[in-house]
């Protein structure tokens, strides 16, 4: 009896479920066949209006073939080597110049203000670029002018041209670590160079590490000595606090206030760069 109780009303249940589907699709066809409904639409199409002309796209094609000249040789390896240099132009700006030095400076200044958004890096990276630039200028001008002019003249071949462009810089990062020649001696060593007797016999690539480990070094002492002073306002109100028996309220809270007005009243920007600039140009 349970049984044919359930054969019923299973039967009874695919009853109504087929005539649900019927009834659902005599809707979809009463719909696919009026398909202006509400009355007063229009039928819409999908064809392009034939005035309108299609967007015309050029071709890009990149092709391969021999040099017939030594003309089209030597432009080839021209625009080889300036990518290149393209390429490396960021890494080249960052370690042969004194941007390192002003980056980490500025780095420094923020961590030790407490500051840990504003400003943002990408904004002090940028000061420290334009700083960079301002410094090297002279150093690019005569780069240009003794060979990236004369090599784009046809008057100096590559080798001279990398010749006179290597100079400038050799000098200035010679000039940075004048009095302090103790990594050129430490790369001279590894490299088992004989001591030189000039700068031109010190390779490019023994001066370039030496240049970088002589900045970062400048740049840690500068960084500890700007530090010092707003640890000491970071003790005296962590004191101040202990002493009042406020030890669950962070002194970073309480003394960043104060060293920001301690660094705006004496001028901390303008005496921050002033100085950069003394430690760069001697």
């Amino acid at each position: 009896m349970i049984l044919i109780k359930n054969k019923k009303i299973i039967g009874k249940l695919f009853l109504c479920f087929f005539i649900v589907c019927i009834s659902l699709f005599s809707v979809s066809a009463q719909s696919s066949q009026n398909r202006n409904f509400p009355q007063g639409s229009v039928q819409g199409t999908t064809q392009m209006n034939g005035n309108v002309r299609n967007l015309n796209i050029p071709n890009v094609d990149i092709s391969i073939t021999q040099p017939q000249t030594g003309n089209q040789m030597a432009f080839s390896i021209q625009v080889l080597v300036l990518l290149t240099i393209l390429s490396l132009a960021p890494s080249l700006l960052i370690l042969l110049t004194c941007f390192l030095r002003f980056s980490i400076v500025l780095d420094f200044i923020k961590r030790a203000l407490s500051l840990q958004q504003v400003p943002p890096t990408s904004v002090l990276n940028g000061i420290a670029l334009f700083m960079t630039l301002f410094i090297m200028w002279p150093v690019f001008q005569q780069i240009y002018s003794t060979s990236f002019k004369p090599l784009s003249d046809g008057e100096i071949s590559i080798q001279q041209a990398y010749i006179e462009a290597e100079k400038p810089i050799k000098t200035f990062m010679y000039s940075q670590m004048a009095g302090d020649n103790s990594y050129i001696s430490t790369f001279m060593n590894l490299a088992k160079l004989p001591k030189p007797n000039t700068l031109d016999d010190v390779p490019i690539y023994v001066i370039i590490p030496s240049y970088i480990l002589h900045e970062l070094t400048v740049a840690f002492k500068i960084g500890i000595i700007l530090y010092i002073p707003f640890i000491v306002i970071d003790m005296v109100v962590a004191s101040i606090l202990m002493s009042m028996g406020m030890m669950m309220l962070p002194p970073v809270q309480i003394s960043m206030p104060f060293k920001l007005m301690l660094f705006v009243l004496v001028d901390g920007w303008g005496l921050l760069v002033q100085q950069l600039f003394v430690s760069v140009i001697k």
